[in-house]
Parts: C-alpha cells; sequence; structure tokens
C-alpha cells in the first residue's frame, strides 16, 4: 500500500512563500505523475499543478507563475513551492500520485492534506 505524506504547510503573510512537500513510502514517483490539489472551505477540491511520469507539468491558471512543482524520484519526494502567495491561496493542499492530470482524473493514492493559511 502507498502511502503519501505531505509537509511544508503553514501560516504565511501575503506576498511570502512556502514549499511543500510530498513522500511516498515506495518508488511511485518512477512509474506515476503526480499531483498537487486543494480545497477552500466551503469550495471544491481543485487540481493546482501536476506533472507526468515523462516531466510535463501544468497548472491551475490562478496560480501560473506564482507556483512550481517538481520532485525528486531518487528522494521518492515531490514539491510545490508556492510564491507571492495571496490569502485566496488558503486551503488544504493535497498531493495525489498515479492520476491522469490532464484528462481531470485524479489518481487513487492520497495524502492526509496540509493547511496553507495566507493572511496578515
Amino acid at each position: 500500500q502507498v502511502q503519501l505524506v505531505e509537509s511544508g504547510g503553514g501560516l504565511v503573510q501575503p506576498g511570502g512563500s512556502l514549499r511543500l512537500s510530498c513522500t511516498a513510502s515506495g518508488s511511485i514517483f518512477n512509474i506515476y505523475g503526480m499531483g498537487w490539489y486543494r480545497q477552500a472551505p466551503g469550495k471544491q477540491r481543485e487540481l493546482v499543478a501536476a506533472i507526468t511520469s515523462g516531466g510535463s507539468t501544468m497548472y491551475a491558471d490562478s496560480v501560473k507563475g506564482r507556483f512550481t512543482i517538481s520532485r525528486d524520484k531518487a528522494k521518492n519526494t515531490g514539491y510545490l513551492q508556492m510564491n507571492t502567495l495571496k490569502p485566496e491561496d488558503t486551503a488544504v493542499y493535497y498531493c495525489n500520485a498515479g492520476g491522469r492530470y490532464y484528462t481531470g482524473t485524479p489518481g487513487d493514492y492520497w495524502g492526509q492534506g496540509t493547511q496553507v493559511t495566507v493572511s496578515s
């Protein structure tokens, strides 16, 4: 059973930065792509960024130019670098693996989520 564990969330002021990490229990990122989703209170979960097994990336329009997704296959870890954070970025962020993100389909593997709060 693959497990994904996120870390790196927290409270940050508008304009600040955070880097989220997602560590897998096995070498899943050698096989599958991964994505970062977020869910704000009262809203549906949305895809923020994804990276395919081949390394292609995609971003939601709301985060383009501010967020960067990457992964280190040797460390079985994926990252989401978030810069110029805005209050509307406040949400629980979830790591996902194994999805077909270009079709809007998440994979079966989810992390437990990490809270990101952007507030002054």
